[in-house]
């Protein structure tokens, strides 16, 4: 089983994914709109570990959050493992559709460990690491896959301060000069042995998380003050384990925060935590992200159901489902709404191609030059979508409906995390070091 990993100060207003600006920063998992898309022209598309490498900074620990760019700064988490703590076995957990509470996921690790995890500010000029911060330091709550960290959940900001999560290790708010502005805990999460997959998303005041745990008995999705940490509302959730970054979305001029998983797609009232509306799940195991394009909702899960499932957000529970493919897509990268397309790549790097408003399929499992593993989700700018591979990889295609390899990239360091974009450079974090890649002047 592979596992997922993953504003300015003035408020930022929805726009559809077409319509990003120029210059807002990246401020949380996959930029605005959780997209993965931006509209900045003047970046690289060709690199390896010497050409076109700004600096590169070496990141200590393990972690697989994606940076995020504010101003001339980025956020990125890790963790540090400590002492083994004698005695301490991974908590059995219920897996859903089963009734006894007795599953311990074999690929799990770490439960018995202390572990130091951190939120590093780095200079988006020099690489040079401005200020780390050690969040929590003690026993974990459970286990995690051998594939993911303590620190997969991305960063979010809202161009004053930087919030971190750490699942059942907390929450924890810092201005961009380091300082603790507070801390909160919603408890454990239990998520299988597996550890944490999904990032915060920030919506006006409040900082929602979603929370799915094991069977479902003890699910939710919260809202919390971005100002002061306290809980502004908790909603009572009946979904399995998932691992599924929630989005942000408007309807007929209303927010709605969707919430994917394998049971229900649910929309919430980012100010209340009301439910607004609910549909059938994906039916599968969910780590993507949501994505909103045209009208339309786009939801995919790669485990053990591979489905894509477009629906639109606004019709009749009978009548919301717009098109479905029921292969090849990707349990760990989401997918990537672009233009009029609709890309998956799958677990292998596998992509297909589809208009996004019909599910004609324009390409099918068009495979990368080399074989390999994926976890990073996809990035666009410019006409080009960008791959990367847990081998290091970074494949450079032409968007649209016609298949077209433009350049292969290699740093020859694993990649968990995606990109962020900012001016005219990409950041990319590998698992040892964070990268500024932009081309040298001539």
């Amino acid at each position: 089983m592979n596992f997922p990993f993953t504003l300015r100060a003035r408020v930022l207003t929805l726009l559809p994914v077409a319509a990003l600006a120029l210059h807002a920063d990246w401020i949380g998992f996959r930029g605005p709109n959780s997209s993965g898309v931006t509209t900045l022209k003047d970046l690289p598309s060709k690199w390896s570990n010497t050409e076109n490498i700004a600096w590169r900074t070496e990141i200590p620990g393990l972690g697989f959050s994606s940076p995020i760019v504010v101003g001339r700064k980025i956020f990125i988490t890790t963790g540090i493992k400590g002492a083994q703590i004698e005695g301490v076995t991974p908590k059995k957990h219920q897996f859903p559709g089963q009734k006894t509470v007795d599953f311990v996921h074999p690929q799990t690790t770490d439960a018995d460990r202390n572990y130091e995890l951190k939120i590093l500010c780095i200079d988006a000029d020099t690489g040079k690491i401005i200020w780390e911060k050690t969040s929590y330091n003690g026993p974990v709550y459970d286990g995690r896959h051998t594939a993911n960290s303590y620190a997969s959940p991305t960063v979010v900001s809202d161009g004053r301060n930087a919030y971190a999560w750490f699942e059942s290790q907390g929450m924890y708010a810092y201005d961009f000069d380091g300082k603790l502005l507070w801390k909160t805990s919603l408890g454990g999460i239990n998520t299988l042995n597996l550890g944490p997959g999904s990032s915060p998303l920030l919506v006006d005041d409040v900082i929602i998380v979603q929370c799915d745990q094991d069977a479902g008995t003890e699910s939710f999705i919260a809202g919390v003050s971005k100002k002061d940490g306290k809980i502004a509302w908790k909603t009572p959730r009946k979904n399995g384990s998932s691992w599924s970054t929630p989005t942000l979305i408007e309807v007929n001029g209303q927010k709605q925060v969707i919430a994917l998983a394998s049971e229900t797609v649910t929309a919430y009232d980012p100010k209340t935590g009301k439910e607004l509306w609910h549909a059938p799940g994906i039916e599968g195991v969910s780590a993507n992200t949501p994505l909103y394009g045209h009208g339309l909702l786009f939801l995919s899960s790669g485990y053990p159901m591979k489905r894509i499932m477009v629906i639109k957000p606004d019709a009749p529970e009978d009548k919301k489902l717009v098109w479905k493919y029921d292969k090849g897509t990707a349990y760990v990268p989401s997918a990537l709404l672009y233009g009029d397309y609709y890309y998956t790549i799958g677990d292998n790097g596998a992509v297909t191609c589809f208009d996004a408003k019909t599910g004609e399929i324009k390409y099918e499992a068009k495979r990368m030059p080399k074989p390999g593993r994926y976890m990073a989700s996809p990035f666009a700018f410019d006409g080009k979508i960008l791959v990367s591979s847990m081998d290091g990889d970074t494949f450079v295609l032409k968007a649209g409906p016609d298949y077209e390899l433009l350049n292969t990239n290699s740093v020859g360091e694993p990649i968990h995390a995606s990109f962020a974009p900012d001016g005219n450079s990409l950041y990319l974090r590998t698992d040892s070091a964070l990268y500024r890649i932009r081309e040298a002047k001539k």
